[in-house]
Protein backbone atom coordinates (compact mmCIF):
# COMPACT_ATOMS: atom_id res chain seq x y z
CA UNK A 1 0.00 0.00 0.00
CA UNK A 2 1.01 3.59 -1.04
CA UNK A 3 2.06 5.88 1.71
CA UNK A 4 0.47 9.60 1.16
CA UNK A 5 2.74 12.42 1.14
CA UNK A 6 1.77 14.85 4.10
CA UNK A 7 1.10 18.28 3.04
CA UNK A 8 4.19 20.83 2.89
CA UNK A 9 6.37 17.97 2.49
CA UNK A 10 8.89 17.26 -0.85
CA UNK A 11 11.23 15.30 -1.52
CA UNK A 12 14.92 15.50 -3.78
CA UNK A 13 17.15 12.71 -5.40
CA UNK A 14 20.67 12.95 -4.09
CA UNK A 15 23.19 11.41 -6.83
CA UNK A 16 25.83 10.58 -4.42
CA UNK A 17 24.48 8.88 -1.90
CA UNK A 18 21.36 7.00 -5.04
CA UNK A 19 18.33 8.18 -2.36
CA UNK A 20 15.70 10.35 -1.78
CA UNK A 21 15.85 13.15 0.61
CA UNK A 22 12.42 14.39 2.53
CA UNK A 23 12.35 18.02 3.43
CA UNK A 24 9.18 20.07 5.13
CA UNK A 25 8.75 23.19 3.40
CA UNK A 26 6.25 25.87 5.01
CA UNK A 27 4.03 27.55 2.39
CA UNK A 28 5.22 31.11 1.24
CA UNK A 29 1.88 32.70 2.66
CA UNK A 30 2.67 31.37 5.84
CA UNK A 31 6.41 32.55 5.76
CA UNK A 32 4.90 36.37 5.38
CA UNK A 33 3.35 36.00 7.94
CA UNK A 34 5.86 35.44 10.51
CA UNK A 35 5.00 31.60 10.99
CA UNK A 36 7.32 30.12 13.70
CA UNK A 37 7.19 26.76 12.36
CA UNK A 38 10.74 26.34 10.31
CA UNK A 39 11.42 24.58 6.97
CA UNK A 40 13.16 21.39 8.24
CA UNK A 41 15.62 18.80 6.68
CA UNK A 42 13.85 14.83 7.37
CA UNK A 43 16.51 12.87 6.83
CA UNK A 44 16.48 9.76 3.88
CA UNK A 45 14.04 7.32 5.70
CA UNK A 46 10.47 8.14 4.39
CA UNK A 47 8.21 6.08 7.20
CA UNK A 48 10.39 8.52 9.87
CA UNK A 49 10.49 11.58 7.98
CA UNK A 50 6.41 10.83 7.22
CA UNK A 51 5.86 10.37 10.55
CA UNK A 52 8.01 13.13 12.03
CA UNK A 53 5.95 15.42 10.13
CA UNK A 54 2.09 13.89 10.53
CA UNK A 55 3.05 13.75 14.66
CA UNK A 56 4.82 16.68 15.40
CA UNK A 57 5.81 19.46 12.50
CA UNK A 58 1.79 19.43 11.06
CA UNK A 59 0.85 19.85 14.55
CA UNK A 60 2.68 22.84 15.26
CA UNK A 61 2.26 24.23 11.78
CA UNK A 62 -1.90 23.88 12.31
CA UNK A 63 -1.73 25.24 15.66
CA UNK A 64 -0.16 28.17 14.75
CA UNK A 65 -2.58 28.70 11.92
CA UNK A 66 -5.34 28.42 14.10
CA UNK A 67 -4.45 30.14 17.32
CA UNK A 68 -4.33 27.06 19.44
CA UNK A 69 -7.73 26.17 18.07
CA UNK A 70 -6.68 22.67 16.08
CA UNK A 71 -5.57 21.29 19.00
CA UNK A 72 -8.08 18.58 20.28
CA UNK A 73 -6.59 18.67 23.41
CA UNK A 74 -4.61 21.71 23.97
CA UNK A 75 -3.39 21.17 27.80
CA UNK A 76 -1.55 17.94 27.28
CA UNK A 77 0.22 18.34 23.62
CA UNK A 78 0.55 22.17 23.09
CA UNK A 79 4.02 22.59 21.54
CA UNK A 80 6.60 23.51 24.23
CA UNK A 81 5.55 21.18 26.67
CA UNK A 82 6.85 18.28 28.19
CA UNK A 83 3.85 16.12 26.59
CA UNK A 84 4.89 17.43 23.44
CA UNK A 85 8.22 16.55 24.10
CA UNK A 86 7.39 13.16 24.88
CA UNK A 87 5.28 12.46 21.72
CA UNK A 88 7.67 14.13 19.57
CA UNK A 89 10.35 11.66 20.90
CA UNK A 90 8.28 8.80 20.17
CA UNK A 91 8.32 10.07 16.75
CA UNK A 92 12.06 10.00 16.35
CA UNK A 93 14.26 7.23 15.17
CA UNK A 94 16.47 6.99 17.94
CA UNK A 95 13.50 5.78 20.13
CA UNK A 96 12.03 3.96 17.02
CA UNK A 97 14.86 1.71 17.07
CA UNK A 98 14.67 0.67 20.24
CA UNK A 99 13.94 -2.19 21.30
CA UNK A 100 9.84 -2.83 22.71
CA UNK A 101 11.43 -3.62 26.25
CA UNK A 102 13.41 -0.30 26.14
CA UNK A 103 10.15 1.39 24.28
CA UNK A 104 7.83 0.41 27.75
CA UNK A 105 10.45 1.32 29.72
CA UNK A 106 10.09 4.72 28.41
CA UNK A 107 6.62 4.45 28.24
CA UNK A 108 6.37 4.05 32.08
CA UNK A 109 8.38 6.45 33.11
CA UNK A 110 6.83 9.36 31.34
CA UNK A 111 3.40 8.21 32.48
CA UNK A 112 4.58 8.37 35.53
CA UNK A 113 6.32 12.22 35.02
CA UNK A 114 3.90 13.28 33.54
CA UNK A 115 0.69 12.28 35.24
CA UNK A 116 2.39 13.81 38.51
CA UNK A 117 0.14 16.31 39.65
CA UNK A 118 1.76 20.01 40.89
CA UNK A 119 0.17 21.84 43.85
CA UNK A 120 -2.03 24.16 41.27
CA UNK A 121 -3.42 21.02 40.01
CA UNK A 122 -1.95 21.19 36.63
CA UNK A 123 -0.54 17.66 35.03
CA UNK A 124 3.12 18.04 35.15
CA UNK A 125 2.67 16.46 31.12
CA UNK A 126 0.94 20.02 30.27
CA UNK A 127 3.68 22.28 31.37
CA UNK A 128 5.79 24.34 29.33
CA UNK A 129 9.43 22.77 29.03
CA UNK A 130 10.82 26.68 30.23
CA UNK A 131 8.93 26.20 33.79
CA UNK A 132 10.50 22.75 34.38
CA UNK A 133 13.80 23.36 36.50
CA UNK A 134 16.29 21.80 38.02
CA UNK A 135 14.55 22.37 41.36
CA UNK A 136 11.08 20.53 40.18
CA UNK A 137 12.89 17.44 38.59
CA UNK A 138 14.60 17.00 42.21
CA UNK A 139 11.16 17.35 43.57
CA UNK A 140 9.58 14.74 40.98
CA UNK A 141 12.68 12.23 41.89
CA UNK A 142 12.02 12.92 45.84
CA UNK A 143 7.80 12.49 45.70
CA UNK A 144 7.71 10.17 42.99
CA UNK A 145 10.45 7.64 44.87
CA UNK A 146 8.07 6.53 47.68
CA UNK A 147 4.54 4.98 46.77
CA UNK A 148 1.70 4.78 49.23
CA UNK A 149 0.43 0.66 49.49
CA UNK A 150 -1.78 -1.09 52.09
CA UNK A 151 -0.66 -4.29 53.51
CA UNK A 152 -3.01 -7.49 54.06
CA UNK A 153 -4.17 -5.97 57.39
CA UNK A 154 -4.87 -2.62 55.56
CA UNK A 155 -2.76 -0.42 57.06
CA UNK A 156 -1.29 2.36 54.41
CA UNK A 157 2.55 1.46 54.17
CA UNK A 158 5.56 3.59 52.37
CA UNK A 159 7.39 1.83 49.94
CA UNK A 160 10.33 2.80 48.39
CA UNK A 161 10.75 2.07 44.23
CA UNK A 162 14.40 3.86 43.61
CA UNK A 163 15.00 1.88 40.56
CA UNK A 164 11.71 2.48 38.81
CA UNK A 165 11.60 6.79 39.41
CA UNK A 166 15.53 6.38 38.15
CA UNK A 167 14.51 4.86 35.09
CA UNK A 168 12.38 7.47 34.74
CA UNK A 169 14.62 10.29 35.71
CA UNK A 170 16.52 8.66 32.81
CA UNK A 171 14.13 8.44 30.21
CA UNK A 172 13.27 12.30 30.86
CA UNK A 173 16.90 12.97 30.55
CA UNK A 174 17.15 11.16 27.30
CA UNK A 175 14.13 12.62 25.56
CA UNK A 176 14.56 16.17 26.60
CA UNK A 177 18.65 15.65 24.82
CA UNK A 178 16.93 13.90 21.48
CA UNK A 179 14.04 16.87 21.18
CA UNK A 180 16.79 19.74 22.06
CA UNK A 181 18.48 18.44 18.98
CA UNK A 182 16.07 18.51 16.69
CA UNK A 183 13.90 21.38 17.82
CA UNK A 184 16.67 23.94 19.88
CA UNK A 185 14.45 26.87 19.74
CA UNK A 186 11.60 25.15 21.11
CA UNK A 187 13.40 22.84 24.29
CA UNK A 188 15.53 24.84 26.55
CA UNK A 189 19.24 23.76 26.31
CA UNK A 190 20.02 23.05 29.86
CA UNK A 191 18.39 19.93 31.09
CA UNK A 192 16.66 19.81 34.33
CA UNK A 193 16.74 16.09 34.07
CA UNK A 194 20.50 16.17 33.52
CA UNK A 195 23.33 15.39 36.48
CA UNK A 196 20.64 14.50 39.31
CA UNK A 197 23.20 12.00 41.23
CA UNK A 198 20.85 9.43 41.10
CA UNK A 199 21.50 7.17 43.61
CA UNK A 200 22.16 3.91 41.79
CA UNK A 201 22.11 1.51 45.23
CA UNK A 202 18.85 -0.18 45.02
CA UNK A 203 19.05 -3.45 45.11
CA UNK A 204 21.25 -5.03 42.09
CA UNK A 205 19.68 -8.07 39.82
CA UNK A 206 19.87 -11.70 41.62
CA UNK A 207 21.86 -13.89 40.04
CA UNK A 208 20.38 -17.74 40.40
CA UNK A 209 22.48 -20.53 41.22
CA UNK A 210 23.15 -23.76 38.88
CA UNK A 211 21.17 -25.89 41.96
CA UNK A 212 18.26 -23.09 41.60
CA UNK A 213 18.17 -23.78 37.86
CA UNK A 214 17.43 -27.14 38.24
CA UNK A 215 15.20 -26.65 41.30
CA UNK A 216 12.93 -24.30 38.74
CA UNK A 217 13.11 -26.95 35.55
CA UNK A 218 11.96 -29.78 37.93
CA UNK A 219 9.10 -27.81 39.25
CA UNK A 220 8.43 -26.70 35.75
CA UNK A 221 8.66 -30.15 34.71
CA UNK A 222 6.41 -31.28 37.03
CA UNK A 223 3.57 -28.46 36.70
CA UNK A 224 2.78 -28.84 32.98
CA UNK A 225 5.41 -25.91 32.21
CA UNK A 226 8.15 -27.66 30.81
CA UNK A 227 8.43 -25.27 28.10
CA UNK A 228 9.48 -22.51 30.61
CA UNK A 229 12.23 -24.94 32.08
CA UNK A 230 13.71 -25.21 28.74
CA UNK A 231 13.96 -21.56 28.18
CA UNK A 232 15.50 -21.40 31.43
CA UNK A 233 18.18 -23.56 30.28
CA UNK A 234 18.27 -21.72 26.93
CA UNK A 235 19.24 -18.60 29.17
CA UNK A 236 21.85 -20.77 30.93
CA UNK A 237 22.94 -22.34 28.31
CA UNK A 238 23.06 -19.48 25.40
CA UNK A 239 23.10 -16.53 27.36
CA UNK A 240 19.74 -15.57 25.79
CA UNK A 241 16.92 -12.55 26.75
CA UNK A 242 13.54 -13.76 27.74
CA UNK A 243 12.82 -11.34 24.27
CA UNK A 244 14.38 -13.35 22.26
CA UNK A 245 13.58 -16.90 23.21
CA UNK A 246 9.62 -16.19 22.53
CA UNK A 247 9.66 -13.82 20.59
CA UNK A 248 12.13 -14.56 18.07
CA UNK A 249 13.75 -18.12 18.46
CA UNK A 250 12.26 -20.36 15.48
CA UNK A 251 12.51 -24.51 15.35
CA UNK A 252 14.56 -23.42 11.57
CA UNK A 253 16.93 -21.82 14.02
CA UNK A 254 18.14 -25.45 16.15
CA UNK A 255 20.01 -27.84 13.71
CA UNK A 256 18.37 -27.29 10.24
CA UNK A 257 19.19 -29.33 7.74
CA UNK A 258 21.72 -27.07 5.89
CA UNK A 259 23.63 -26.80 9.31
CA UNK A 260 23.21 -29.80 11.52
CA UNK A 261 25.81 -29.46 14.11
CA UNK A 262 24.67 -25.66 14.76
CA UNK A 263 21.72 -23.08 16.33
CA UNK A 264 21.45 -19.91 15.52
CA UNK A 265 22.01 -17.45 18.24
CA UNK A 266 20.33 -13.51 17.62
CA UNK A 267 20.78 -11.27 20.49
CA UNK A 268 18.34 -8.92 19.61
CA UNK A 269 19.43 -6.02 21.88
CA UNK A 270 22.92 -6.17 20.23
CA UNK A 271 21.77 -6.85 16.93
CA UNK A 272 24.58 -9.68 16.62
CA UNK A 273 23.72 -13.25 15.08
CA UNK A 274 26.13 -16.15 15.34
CA UNK A 275 26.08 -19.70 15.05
CA UNK A 276 27.38 -21.92 17.92
CA UNK A 277 28.53 -25.04 17.82
CA UNK A 278 26.69 -28.11 19.86
CA UNK A 279 29.56 -30.66 19.56
CA UNK A 280 33.05 -30.38 20.73
CA UNK A 281 35.31 -30.22 17.76
CA UNK A 282 38.01 -30.72 19.78
CA UNK A 283 36.95 -33.94 21.05
CA UNK A 284 36.58 -37.51 18.68
CA UNK A 285 32.78 -38.45 17.79
CA UNK A 286 30.32 -36.19 18.69
CA UNK A 287 30.69 -34.97 22.20
CA UNK A 288 27.62 -32.71 22.77
CA UNK A 289 28.65 -29.51 24.69
CA UNK A 290 24.79 -29.01 26.19
CA UNK A 291 23.54 -32.63 26.61
CA UNK A 292 20.99 -31.54 28.88
CA UNK A 293 19.62 -28.75 27.29
CA UNK A 294 19.90 -30.70 23.58
CA UNK A 295 17.94 -33.58 24.61
CA UNK A 296 15.23 -31.27 25.28
CA UNK A 297 15.51 -29.35 21.79
CA UNK A 298 15.91 -32.82 19.85
CA UNK A 299 12.30 -33.64 21.89
CA UNK A 300 10.77 -30.63 20.45
CA UNK A 301 11.99 -30.72 17.10
CA UNK A 302 11.16 -34.24 16.52
CA UNK A 303 7.58 -32.48 16.33
CA UNK A 304 7.88 -29.12 15.09
CA UNK A 305 9.91 -27.96 11.88
CA UNK A 306 8.84 -24.58 11.53
CA UNK A 307 7.43 -21.58 13.90
CA UNK A 308 8.30 -20.82 17.43
CA UNK A 309 10.88 -23.09 18.93
CA UNK A 310 9.46 -22.12 22.68
CA UNK A 311 5.88 -22.19 22.81
CA UNK A 312 2.70 -23.17 25.97
CA UNK A 313 2.43 -26.33 26.82
CA UNK A 314 -1.32 -26.56 25.75
CA UNK A 315 -2.90 -25.74 22.24
CA UNK A 316 -5.59 -24.03 21.05
CA UNK A 317 -8.71 -25.38 21.38
CA UNK A 318 -10.42 -24.15 18.80
CA UNK A 319 -7.65 -24.00 15.79
CA UNK A 320 -5.52 -26.90 17.52
CA UNK A 321 -2.15 -25.03 17.20
CA UNK A 322 0.56 -23.72 19.50
CA UNK A 323 0.22 -20.77 21.42
CA UNK A 324 3.07 -18.28 21.45
CA UNK A 325 4.01 -16.99 25.07
CA UNK A 326 4.68 -13.94 23.76
CA UNK A 327 1.34 -12.50 22.87
CA UNK A 328 0.17 -9.19 20.43
CA UNK A 329 2.48 -7.36 17.94
CA UNK A 330 5.22 -6.41 20.40
CA UNK A 331 5.26 -9.74 22.31
CA UNK A 332 3.65 -8.84 25.65
CA UNK A 333 5.32 -11.42 28.30
CA UNK A 334 3.36 -10.23 30.91
CA UNK A 335 1.60 -13.78 31.38
CA UNK A 336 4.49 -15.35 31.24
CA UNK A 337 6.63 -13.68 33.71
CA UNK A 338 3.42 -14.11 36.17
CA UNK A 339 3.75 -17.87 36.05
CA UNK A 340 7.68 -17.56 35.99
CA UNK A 341 7.02 -15.92 39.27
CA UNK A 342 4.44 -18.42 40.41
CA UNK A 343 7.01 -21.36 39.81
CA UNK A 344 9.92 -19.61 41.47
CA UNK A 345 7.22 -19.84 44.64
CA UNK A 346 6.07 -23.18 44.14
CA UNK A 347 9.78 -24.66 43.86
CA UNK A 348 10.50 -22.81 47.62
CA UNK A 349 13.26 -20.92 45.80
CA UNK A 350 13.97 -17.20 47.04
CA UNK A 351 11.60 -14.62 46.03
CA UNK A 352 13.72 -11.70 44.52
CA UNK A 353 14.16 -14.67 41.08
CA UNK A 354 13.78 -13.38 38.09
CA UNK A 355 14.16 -15.24 35.01
CA UNK A 356 16.50 -12.83 34.26
CA UNK A 357 18.68 -14.43 36.83
CA UNK A 358 18.89 -17.49 35.22
CA UNK A 359 20.55 -15.37 32.18
CA UNK A 360 22.90 -13.70 34.91
CA UNK A 361 23.70 -16.62 36.68
CA UNK A 362 24.88 -18.11 33.59
CA UNK A 363 27.26 -15.07 32.43
CA UNK A 364 28.56 -15.46 36.30
CA UNK A 365 29.36 -19.03 35.51
CA UNK A 366 31.00 -18.09 33.10
CA UNK A 367 33.62 -15.70 34.73
CA UNK A 368 33.98 -18.80 37.46
CA UNK A 369 35.30 -21.00 34.38
CA UNK A 370 38.20 -18.72 34.46
CA UNK A 371 36.99 -17.36 30.26
CA UNK A 372 38.92 -14.58 29.18
CA UNK A 373 37.26 -11.74 28.42
CA UNK A 374 37.06 -12.28 24.69
CA UNK A 375 35.52 -15.79 25.18
CA UNK A 376 32.63 -14.11 27.45
CA UNK A 377 31.82 -11.66 24.55
CA UNK A 378 32.15 -14.05 21.93
CA UNK A 379 29.32 -16.23 23.87
CA UNK A 380 27.47 -13.25 25.47
CA UNK A 381 27.24 -11.25 22.16
CA UNK A 382 28.25 -7.88 24.16
CA UNK A 383 29.70 -4.85 22.33
CA UNK A 384 32.56 -4.13 24.77
CA UNK A 385 34.28 -5.73 27.87
CA UNK A 386 33.60 -2.54 29.62
CA UNK A 387 29.94 -4.08 29.98
CA UNK A 388 31.10 -7.33 31.48
CA UNK A 389 31.16 -6.25 35.52
CA UNK A 390 27.62 -5.60 35.13
CA UNK A 391 27.28 -8.79 34.52
CA UNK A 392 30.25 -11.31 35.35
CA UNK A 393 29.36 -10.84 39.10
CA UNK A 394 32.88 -10.63 41.24
CA UNK A 395 32.74 -13.96 43.23
CA UNK A 396 34.55 -15.54 45.92
CA UNK A 397 36.52 -18.29 43.47
CA UNK A 398 36.90 -15.32 40.64
CA UNK A 399 39.29 -13.31 43.88
CA UNK A 400 41.17 -16.76 44.80
CA UNK A 401 41.62 -17.41 41.20
CA UNK A 402 43.66 -14.47 40.32
CA UNK A 403 45.46 -14.53 43.95
CA UNK A 404 46.59 -18.06 42.48
CA UNK A 405 47.47 -16.89 39.39
CA UNK A 406 49.59 -13.66 40.62
CA UNK A 407 51.24 -15.91 43.36
CA UNK A 408 52.11 -18.15 39.97
CA UNK A 409 53.48 -15.26 37.99
CA UNK A 410 55.79 -14.04 41.01
CA UNK A 411 57.16 -18.16 41.15
CA UNK A 412 57.99 -17.98 37.67
CA UNK A 413 59.90 -15.06 37.67
CA UNK A 414 61.15 -16.04 40.78
CA UNK A 415 60.25 -13.20 43.07
CA UNK A 416 58.75 -15.33 45.58
CA UNK A 417 60.59 -16.43 48.66
CA UNK A 418 61.06 -19.68 50.24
Amino acid sequence: MIRKKPRYTNRKWLTGARCWAYYFTVPSWARTRNCTVEDKALGTDRDAAYDYVETVLLKQFDSWRTGGLSDLAPARGAVGTFDWLVTTFKAHKKYKDLSDGQRRNHERGFDMVANFVVKDGRRVGSLNLVGITTNMADRLLEKLGVVEEKDEDGNVVMRERKTTVNHAMKSCRRAWNVVWRAEPKIVPKDNPFSKMGLDESSTPSVDATYEQLLAFVHCCDGNMRRSIGTAAMITWEWLQREEHIFGALEASHYRPKERPDDVRIVHPKTGVEVWWPLFDPQQPGKVPLFPELMARMDEIKRNRIAGRMIVRDWKDEKEGRPIPWATGKKGDLTYLRHEVKRIIRMAGLPDNLTFTSFRHGGLTETGDADMTDREILAQSAQKSPKVLPRYVKKTMKQVANGARKRRAARTDSGQLSE
